[in-house]
């Protein structure tokens, strides 16, 4: 039997990885409280418990979340260990780059990563858009577009690198394991949903409606078409 997907929880998500987090790094990482080294770890504890417990109590390789736990664990290094705040700003933006890269590399070798998130047979009924690319002779039209956002896919990440490095080089200027650098983290981690988060989002959407707009277009087919069940209900309600 398939074990049953994950049910997506962004409220609980956005809780546990920014708000706690940020609350504690700036509200209680002084001496009258947890200090900055209790501060600190008690603020990472919450994403890093949550992202393994996602690794590990659902049993699935959500590999988004593992990327999550590294980059907590090395932002908590990099706090204990008292170094050079520069690095957190390297450390910031290394991971989105890192995955920007990967994903030009595997499109290079023949495996892009938006084809697979996009087309995806349990969403999307395939043979059928396939079928009538091929009947339209569009089907190389159509491969130019996915070429296309899977380098604006790539570009997302590169984005999220950059201003991953100016934020972080402009908000934590403060030696690491002192109460200002946590409240200089918490403040970063707090700007870093509306500042990255939800632009680098939009532009997600924004690609998955351009590939939308090709398949109608080329196709000629519409989202109960394409859509897997939506033929089923369409007819269902005729």
């Amino acid at each position: 039997m398939n074990k049953p997907e994950k049910k997506q929880r962004p409220f609980v998500d956005l809780i546990i990885s920014i708000v706690i987090p940020t609350v504690i790094l700036m509200k209680f990482s002084g001496e009258q409280h947890l200090g900055p080294t209790g501060g600190l770890i008690v603020a990472l504890a919450f994403p890093i418990c949550y992202g393994l417990y996602d690794l590990i109590g659902n049993g699935t390789r959500n590999w988004v979340a593992l990327l999550g736990v590294i980059s907590v664990l090395l932002t908590g290094s990099i706090g204990l260990l008292k170094l050079d705040p520069k690095w957190l700003a390297v450390k910031e933006a290394a991971i989105p780059l890192a995955i920007g890269i990967g994903v030009l590399v595997a499109k290079k070798m023949g495996f892009p990563l938006l084809n697979k998130l996009l087309l995806n047979p349990a969403v999307v009924n395939i043979d059928v858009v396939d079928e009538a690319l091929q009947k339209n002779g569009s089907k190389p039209e159509f491969d130019g577009a996915l070429d296309k956002a899977n380098y604006l896919f790539a570009g997302t990440f590169f984005f999220s690198a950059v201003m991953n490095f100016i934020l972080a080089k402009s908000i934590v200027t403060s030696t690491a394991g002192t109460e200002a650098f946590n409240i200089e983290l918490g403040k970063m981690n707090a700007l870093s949903y509306p500042v990255i988060a939800i632009p680098s989002m939009i532009m997600m959407f924004a690609i998955f409606y351009f590939i939308w707009r090709t398949i109608s277009k080329l196709t000629g087919l519409t989202l109960e078409q394409v859509m897997v069940g939506g033929e089923d209900e369409s007819k269902d309600e005729n």
